[in-house]
């Protein structure tokens, strides 16, 4: 986990700071950042400014990029199946959904990590080199986590001609496309995960009825059923298990 975290600062460092943001020798500026190739240099508070509006973004790109969206959504949707409104609370579905991003996005992270950002760090590759060696690895594994006809529309929208390869995929198309299929997938899970609760909750209500038992909610009666059900099955392992087993 440390290692995964350090992997995500050092992409966002590496990629938002400009390559020759660098140490000089004693007798230049410490950092120096020029700009249209005019040898202009920014201030420090400048660069810093221009740095911290720039990680603004993180979240954005974590919501988009990753498998946060997948996760969050059908974690939320669980919390509802059961009737559970505020337990788990916001703050432990978001936490979980986070260490399982990190846990899924670890490999695309190492990847990116060792064919770009360790070389450019190393002053092997150029910017612009480890920024075309750190986007298919990224791009990998949003193709296979997004559908073919969801592509499809967002090329037709952009009229960008058919790829020929995965490699041709332009980036504003296939991260829309990315997004809404996770989050149909995210909704299909959730709905096999509504199945069996709502059964529950069926033959609660049938049961309360029959006896004339019209003042009892029966969600007071069948919650205790269905977290019995979901304890007993161990529920978050396989909900999780799962989760995990879809991004493979």
């Amino acid at each position: 986990m440390k290692r995964t975290l350090v992997i995500v600062t050092g992409i966002v460092l590496v990629f938002v700071v400009v390559p020759n943001l660098r140490a000089q020798t004693p007798s230049g500026p410490i950092l120096s950042l020029q700009i249209g190739g005019g040898g202009q240099e920014l201030s420090v508070a400048l660069k810093i400014f221009i740095l911290l509006t720039l990680l603004t973004f993180l979240p954005a790109l974590l919501l988009c990029l990753t498998s946060f969206t997948r996760i969050l959504v059908v974690l939320s949707l669980l919390r509802q199946a059961l009737g559970l409104m505020h337990m788990p609370p916001n703050q432990v579905l978001i936490g979980l959904s986070l260490i399982l991003t990190f846990f899924t996005m670890s490999p695309v992270a190492d990847r990116i990590y060792q064919e770009a950002i360790a070389p450019c760090m190393a002053e092997e590759l150029t910017f612009q080199e480890a920024l075309d060696k750190a986007v298919p690895p990224l791009r990998d594994f949003m193709l296979k986590q997004t559908r073919k006809k969801d592509l499809a529309l967002f090329l037709n929208l952009a009229k960008v001609q058919r790829p020929r390869g995965p490699e041709e995929v332009p980036m504003r198309a296939l991260v829309p496309a990315f997004i809404i299929s996770e989050l149909k997938t995210a909704f299909q899970i959730g709905f096999l995960l509504y199945v069996p609760f709502l059964v529950i909750d069926m033959v609660v209500a049938s049961v309360l009825l029959s006896m004339g038992m019209f003042m009892l909610p029966p969600v007071m009666v069948s919650l205790p059923f269905k977290l019995m059900l979901f304890v007993l099955v161990d529920g978050w392992n396989l909900i999780v298990g799962s989760l995990m087993r879809s991004f493979l």
